[in-house]
């Protein structure tokens, strides 16, 4: 278990008063809840680094967040592993990790036909699924079985898999996070394939669904980022929402902050998304440029994120602007902060998001910022930036110019933007939500307890 170390700029959590609870409650259990001694707290990710999406970003910010509260926290992890504050125990949990090698068939060896999760992992990424979720979770549940003392409580980051209920039935109370239901992404891809036999690869990679929908009906709480996702989780789900507990995510503001030193471009647009990944709308952003170049030849987009031989890349050849579009990738936080301050304006395209961490970093940097309709992005830009409805060229290139002509307006949204990051949006106001329901689960988990802010 790790330990919470001593600092002096940590926050400081409101201590509990005192609770009346039932005769027989374990001495710990009553030191936890009434805030006389740290949580100690599993945090689970199938797969956790930053670079692989929101869920890597979640990990290492909350995991932190908690951390400075003064709680003892471990996160459990299969690779790529995640990058954590150094008061933050790793727990490293191998899988295959068969999307890190080049010919995953030969990947096979005689070994793991002695290890049924093994042996299910080759079989089915070669098949065309995805079960890293699965079998993650029965290593983490094989792994658990003689640890369950040495935490209070669970806290699981989408990966709603069957060893997180055999986790729980062990004696662990578990809250669960949903980003988003991964059924807007499947929806999504399909509809983007180009024929038949591609969407029903998708519809095959997409099969994990299936565990996901049926665990986090069984999860109680569970943790959802946004009304939006509230909302979807409801619909494709069908979780209950009186389980549900809304908790918006923090914005690294310290990190991500105004760079006065840095001076601010007149015809930059920048955006941070996957290029072939179709939730994130970059390809509608592609052609609302293309129709703005040809009356401002002068403008250019910059892309955080890597362009590989697909969809986009055929859009900006067939669109003649390959030349124009600079796509950056490898770069550090510190270089990101410094993007966001060159840029004129920073834009959101998605056509789904659960959370929208790019639109709320470059918000906190101070960028004037676009976002689009898609899913929980109004919540996260309010009034301090524009909307336009999703997979909408024409609105895009129509917002874009509107604020390219107005400069004071691009300095008021961005003015607006950091302080609404800093009101609304800061991972430690975060943390001591979530604690608040860590101690709900452990309330239900120990005979309806009541304990202070119950």
């Amino acid at each position: 278990m790790s330990q919470a170390l001593d600092r002096q700029d940590a926050f400081e959590e409101t201590p509990a008063k005192p609770a009346t609870l039932p005769p027989g409650t374990p001495d710990d259990v009553i030191a936890a809840l009434n805030g006389d001694r740290p949580l100690r707290i599993l945090l689970p990710s199938y797969r956790s680094n930053p670079t692989t999406g929101g869920q890597g970003v979640y990990m290492r910010h909350i995991s932190k967040a908690l951390a400075e509260l003064g709680h003892q926290v471990d996160v459990i992890s299969g690779p790529p592993y995640p990058d954590l504050d150094p008061r933050v125990g790793l727990i490293k949990l191998p899988s295959l990790d068969l999307y890190a090698t080049p010919h995953p068939i030969r990947a096979f060896r005689p070994w793991m036909l002695t290890s049924r999760i093994d042996l299910f992992e080759w079989w089915s990424h070669n098949w065309g699924g995805f079960s890293e979720p699965y079998t993650f979770g029965e290593r983490m549940a094989r792994y658990m079985k003689t640890r369950i003392h040495e935490y209070d409580v669970m806290h699981d980051n989408q990966t709603l898999c069957w060893g997180m209920l055999k986790v729980r039935d062990m004696g662990l109370p578990v809250v669960g996070t949903i980003h988003h239901p991964i059924t807007m992404d499947k929806r999504i891809d399909i509809a983007h394939m180009p024929n038949p036999w591609m969407k029903f690869l998708k519809w095959r990679w997409y099969s994990f669904l299936n565990m996901q929908m049926k665990v986090a009906r069984q999860l109680d709480p569970v943790i959802v980022v946004s009304e939006s996702t509230k909302r979807d989780v409801v619909k494709d789900f069908k979780v209950d929402p009186k389980k549900m507990r809304l908790v918006y995510h923090g914005i690294d503001h310290i990190q991500f902050r105004p760079r006065p030193d840095i001076e601010r471009q007149k015809n930059r647009l920048i955006v941070c998304a996957s290029a072939d990944v179709p939730l994130k709308g970059l390809i509608y952003l592609i052609r609302a440029y293309a129709e703005l170049l040809k009356t401002r030849p002068e403008l250019e987009l910059y892309v955080i994120g890597k362009l590989r031989e697909g969809p986009t890349a055929v859009e900006l050849r067939k669109l003649g602007i390959m030349d124009k579009v600079h796509f950056i990738t490898g770069l550090s936080d510190d270089e990101i902060t410094e993007e966001y301050a060159k840029a004129t304006i920073a834009i959101s395209p998605s056509v789904y998001e659960g959370f929208g961490f790019p639109a709320g970093e470059a918000m906190s940097c101070g960028a004037p910022v676009i976002a689009t309709t898609g899913g929980s992005l109004p919540e996260v830009v309010g009034e301090a930036g524009v909307i336009v409805p999703h997979s909408n060229p024409p609105a895009l290139a129509a917002a874009i110019a509107d604020l390219l002509d107005n400069p004071a307006k691009r300095d008021e949204l961005g003015r607006l933007a950091r302080e609404r990051i800093l009101r609304e949006f800061k991972w430690e106001h975060t943390a001591r939500n979530v604690v608040d329901i860590y101690k709900e689960a452990m309330t239900h988990a120990n005979g309806g307890l009541k304990y202070a802010g119950a």
